[in-house]
């Protein structure tokens, strides 16, 4: 009698982690694709990341899900074996174990835009104000640039932080095609309003919304919180007062960038959508 081979061990590393919905995720993509795994969540000391990780390969682990606060522990560990995407956002989320090495990877702005697709938000030609200028900013420029947005205009609390970033970016020469500019918080209105506001702060972790002026969208225009909760943010609700004709959070975003992360280890493109519903169904539960 044989023994069965033990399952390929994956896991989500980050500080705190108790509440990722991570493994949730990763097993009903597994169910759906029938691609057996593990799927853990990995505690690691703010300081430990490079330990923790050690022993998760040492334990036979072949990927992680990095989150909060050790993308760029992540990306500093696969330097030299990067992905265009994870170069250009300068943080790694996903880490594939292959000959021997750890390679990295970005998959937030694929998760963001084909989350916008899924709602149907117009991205071609779209004018859009990106709030915060800290990774979760940074990781999403090139994606909606290469979805055609015509111009991404970053404002931040820190002005200075958002020009950086812009400066940054355009310096990369990557998307000429799409304008990037930045300022402050009060610099984030124009003439006849934003098609798409993007909120890549985490003022929604205080229950909080941006100081933005009011204002801000178009006729037709979408607010997308990259936060998410069982009831509207409050990003969404200041967005809806102020005439978004859609809002949204970021719940879809965090299965798509999983899906993408999915697709990278086992080469199967599992489908979002129903993955997506048992979790909102999940989340409105409060399980």
């Amino acid at each position: 009698m044989t023994e069965a081979s033990p399952l390929a061990l994956y896991a989500v590393i980050g500080n705190p982690i108790a509440h990722s919905r991570s493994p949730q995720i990763h097993t009903l993509f597994s169910q759906q694709t029938g691609k057996p795994l593990r799927y853990e969540r990995l505690l690691a000391p703010v300081d430990g990341f490079a330990g923790a990780v050690e022993a998760f390969v040492a334990e036979g682990g072949l990927g992680l899900n990095v989150t909060v606060p050790f993308k760029l522990d992540a990306y500093a560990l696969a330097s030299g074996r990067l992905s265009n995407r994870a170069r250009l956002a300068g943080a790694v989320n996903t880490l594939s174990w292959r000959d021997g090495a750890w390679h990295g990877c970005n998959t937030d702005g694929v998760g963001l835009v084909s989350d916008l697709q899924r709602l149907g938000v117009r991205l071609a030609d779209a004018s859009v104000l990106l709030v915060g200028a800290g990774g979760a900013a940074r990781g999403v420029l090139q994606p909606l640039a290469e979805a055609g947005c015509s111009r991404i205009h970053i404002v931040n609390r820190t002005a200075a932080k958002a020009i950086e970033l812009a400066a940054a970016w355009r310096d990369g020469g990557v998307s000429p095609q799409t304008q990037v500019t930045a300022g402050g918080l009060t610099d984030a209105a124009t003439p006849g309003g934003w098609s798409l506001v993007i909120n890549a702060t985490a003022s929604g972790l205080q229950d909080a919304a941006p100081d933005l002026p009011a204002g801000l969208y178009a006729a037709g225009a979408v607010a997308y919180d990259m936060m998410y909760g069982a009831q509207p943010t409050a990003f969404m609700k200041q967005a809806e007062a102020d005439g978004a004709a859609l809002t949204a959070d970021g719940l879809g975003m965090l299965v798509g960038q999983a899906a993408e992360s999915f697709f990278i280890w086992h080469g199967v493109r599992p489908d979002p959508a129903p993955v997506l519903a048992a979790l909102r169904e999940a989340l409105v539960a409060g399980t």
